[in-house]
């Protein structure tokens, strides 16, 4: 006779497959842990989350929207296998959706995640366009947060509308709370860096005060004392007004070379590389075109060459949002005890440099710019093979600027 099942068999079975199903979350959810904490760069964690993700809701496409604390405008912070309708950088400004209107609304938590018609991906299916979309045409959105700081927002997304379950969404809680720990952690070391600047700028400045008194103290002495010789000893009171003369110009030099090195309003007490960082995300909130900033060495910069640099990289991204027609930007910054280099790339339409350029005049202030740092800019481009702005400025000691 055939055998089957007791009824305790089945339910040993199923408490089996719901254990599995129970250790292949754990072990994602400790993945995704492990990818949010070993990586100091917030773009590459995030990336591999969206993917740890997908495996987790069978979807392989995903992006994160991160809200730029400043400005509160949202940029694209990391992406995964696109379509090619979302590749184009103005679909992924900071243009109106529902995802991101619903959560400037706070009405996006992750306990009522909803599959979502993407906004964005309609518009591919209006133009009847939809083979754009790889087929795509609904998203969940995870917002995360860290207390009552909202900050963001991550996509999954898949061509069918299915329903969340309430494990799943139990999951996509639990990976929006990491997710907003790891970015919040992110900014919270930016913050800490900004306020050793800021804290070092009030030194200088008390050292400039400082100097500035002694040096007038002494001009006021030797003025005094040339006065009292004045009509006796023409000889001595010339020689006083000298000794003046000469401490007022020192002064002078001083102070000129302190405001130059505090004249960094552009980078509002911020290290150059985090306000390179800032100013990608600002970038591509506002054009699409994803900003990609890596910097490396740890020579300090004086503070007049990291705002000239500030510059030549804001006046290079104006050029690429007017002509180059691009899709990604790095920006690469190097600093060493003998000379700082950064460099802008873009992957863009390119142009023949020796030919005459009308309206490029982002070019010329570079160049003025890196001039007054006694470096150099070099201009590399073909076209159809995007463009790259090297400028390179040595790096002086405090003395002999």
């Amino acid at each position: 006779m055939k055998k089957h099942p007791a009824a305790s068999d089945k339910q040993h079975l199923e408490i089996g497959r719901a254990g599995a199903g129970s250790a292949r979350e754990l072990a994602i959810l400790n993945a995704i842990a492990e990818a949010l904490n070993s990586s100091v760069d917030v773009r590459q964690a995030l990336e591999r989350t969206l993917g740890l993700v997908g495996e987790l809701l069978g979807l392989q496409t995903g992006w994160v929207w991160l809200l730029e604390p400043e400005t509160r405008q949202f940029y694209l912070g990391a992406s995964r296998n696109l379509p090619p309708f979302l590749q184009e950088p103005i679909r992924m400004s900071d243009r109106w959706c529902v995802c991101t209107d619903l959560f400037r609304q706070g009405r996006l938590a992750p306990t009522n995640v909803p599959m979502l018609e993407c906004s964005r991906l309609a518009e591919a299916f209006e133009a009847h366009t939809p083979e754009a979309t790889l087929g795509l045409r609904c998203h969940a959105s995870i917002p995360f947060s860290f207390q009552d700081r909202r900050l963001g927002i991550m996509n999954i997304a898949g061509p069918e509308w299915r329903h969340l379950t309430a494990d799943e969404l139990r999951l996509l809680a639990t990976i929006a709370y990491q997710v907003g720990i790891a970015v919040e952690r992110a900014r919270l070391a930016d913050a800490s860096a900004r306020l050793a600047r800021a804290e070092e700028r009030t030194r200088l400045a008390r050292e400039i005060h400082d100097t500035l008194a002694q040096g007038l103290t002494a001009i006021g002495l030797d003025l005094e004392g040339a006065l009292r010789h004045l009509e006796s000893d023409p000889v001595r009171a010339r020689a006083r007004l000298e000794r003046a003369l000469a401490t007022t110009r020192e002064s002078l030099e001083e102070a000129r070379r302190s405001v130059l090195d505090l004249r960094s309003a552009p980078l509002d007490g911020r290290p150059l590389a985090e306000a390179l960082a800032a100013l990608g995300r600002g970038f591509t909130a506002e054009s699409g075109i994803a900003v990609r900033v890596r910097a490396s060495g740890n020579t300090p910069l004086p503070l007049r060459a990291e705002a000239e640099l500030y510059r030549i990289a804001q006046e290079a991204l104006n050029n690429v949002r007017r002509h180059a027609r691009a899709t990604v930007v790095e920006i690469t910054l190097r600093a060493t005890p003998s000379e700082a280099m950064l460099a802008v790339r873009d992957d863009g339409i390119g142009f023949d440099p020796p030919l005459p350029r009308e309206g490029r005049h982002g070019i010329l202030g570079m160049r003025e710019r890196v001039k007054l740092l006694d470096g150099q800019l070099r201009i590399v481009s073909r076209p159809g093979k995007g463009t790259t702005v090297v400028a390179r400025i040595p790096v002086l000691e405090r003395g002999e600027r």
